[in-house]
């Protein structure tokens, strides 16, 4: 698509990314930020030469740029997103603006819970069984970022979120997997669970019935939309009987996950022997009901990237040893009802946030003790002195970390950090 001039609202990696791709292919390029840009990412833009903005955005400069490009992190409720869109721009996301310049196939992987596991796995499998494969979205790398590449790869992996799936136009996977529907971000969808499934469910968008979609038949979010699925459809139950495949992973999620990477490797080409030779080979995405240490009989896991109910259901629901149960942070919209069903194995409920009311109410009478704190290592220090021989201490957020930690990797990196100060 042709243009000369680009705006980017959001100065990190999604932004950084679009604005670095957009330096190649469009004449004119700035970046606006209403918060203050980290100096990781403003040096690049200083490094190339990109005009940018922070603490406020500049409505009479962005308006004249011919397209808008919004960061995943920009909320649609922005006042300078509602501006910009009543002025009659084009506003696109970071994914959708990447895909304008990819020739190559695009694997799309999607879902509440589960997407960053997966999206590995099936890189993971791809890599091993030796076919040239990119890995970028959510998962790390931008895909505008990933695109500056000099030799780029004829398939790339990407995972989604919904926030960058909000501004796709013609934006179009050949494989898709929606993994599930849940609860999450509802505080940016109106608190409307409808809103937030019809989002996801856009990884469909475009496709045609040569693509492939691949989706849980068993989720009725996404069952009570398939007549939007335009593609090749691949339903997969999430429960029932299955092939016997041996990983590292652990847990009826986890092997759903490896069911949907499977069937992405096969639509592929990938050979049986060599999809079972890379799961044994593949290992826990960090954070992610990650065993950190056992102290004094005490074992202590990081699963700092369960940010909704939905996976600390998961967390909980696989473990059968009392649990000291660290959680908090920035609330999305979350209904605690769900894993009430978990609590009578919870001996304590650490809350680790700045706002724990809402945590707290919902598991008075539930959970015997119940405290607050906004420091980790004393969180951890207590945790240490609660539990037991036997014991397990679970950080299982169910929140956002953006009240007290840069996101869920620093939350995850201080939990670690302060359970070694243990030893």
């Amino acid at each position: 698509m042709e243009h000369k001039s680009i705006a980017i609202l959001g100065g990190k990696e999604s932004g950084v990314g679009a604005a670095l791709l957009g330096k190649i292919k469009a004449k004119d390029v700035f970046v606006s930020d209403f918060g203050e840009i980290p100096n990781d990412y403003k040096n690049e833009l200083l490094k190339n030469n990109i005009s940018f903005e922070e603490r406020g955005h500049s409505f009479d400069r962005l308006v004249k740029q011919d397209i808008i490009i919004k960061s995943p992190g920009v909320p649609e409720k922005a006042e300078i997103v509602k501006q910009l869109r009543e002025a009659g721009k084009t506003i696109v996301s970071e994914i959708e603006y990447g895909a304008w310049f990819y020739p190559g196939k695009i694997i799309a992987i999607t879902g509440s819970n589960g997407k960053t596991t997966t999206t590995m796995l099936v890189h993971h499998i791809l890599i091993e069984s030796g076919v040239q494969v990119g890995l970028a979205g959510n998962v790390g790398t931008s895909f505008c970022k990933y695109l500056l590449k000099k030799d780029l790869d004829p398939t790339v992996v990407l995972e989604l979120s919904s926030f960058q799936l909000d501004d796709i136009h013609q934006f179009k996977a050949d494989i898709a997997l929606l993994l599930n529907i849940t609860p999450d971000h509802l505080d940016r969808y109106g608190y409307s669970l409808d809103r937030y499934a019809d989002s996801k469910l856009r990884v469909f968008e475009n496709q045609t019935e040569k693509d492939k979609a691949i989706f849980n038949r068993d989720d009725d979010l996404i069952a009570a939309r398939l007549e939007r699925v335009e593609g090749d459809r691949n339903p997969i139950p999430f429960g029932g009987v299955w092939k016997d495949l041996q990983s590292n992973l652990k847990g009826k999620h986890n092997i759903f996950n490896v069911r949907c990477a499977v069937r992405i490797a096969e639509l592929m080409g990938v050979e049986s022997a060599d999809i079972e030779q890379a799961l044994m080979g593949f290992k826990a995405v960090k954070h992610r009901l990650e065993t950190i240490a056992f102290i004094d009989g005490v074992e202590y896991v990081n699963d700092s990237k369960a940010t909704n109910v939905d996976a600390v259901k998961y967390a909980l629901g696989g473990i059968k040893k009392p649990i000291i149960w660290i959680a908090g942070g920035t609330d999305k919209g979350n209904v605690y009802e769900e894993i009430y069903a978990e609590s009578g194995k919870i001996k304590a409920l650490l809350c680790l946030g700045i706002d724990n009311e809402k945590l707290k109410k919902s598991f008075t009478g539930k959970i015997e003790i119940i405290e607050e704190y906004k420091n980790t290592t004393k969180v951890v220090q207590r945790a240490s002195e609660l539990a037991e021989k036997g014991d397990i201490v679970l950080l299982s957020p169910a929140c956002a970390s953006f009240d007290l930690f840069r996101n869920y990797m620093d939350r995850g990196e201080q939990f670690e950090k302060a359970v070694f100060e243990l030893i």
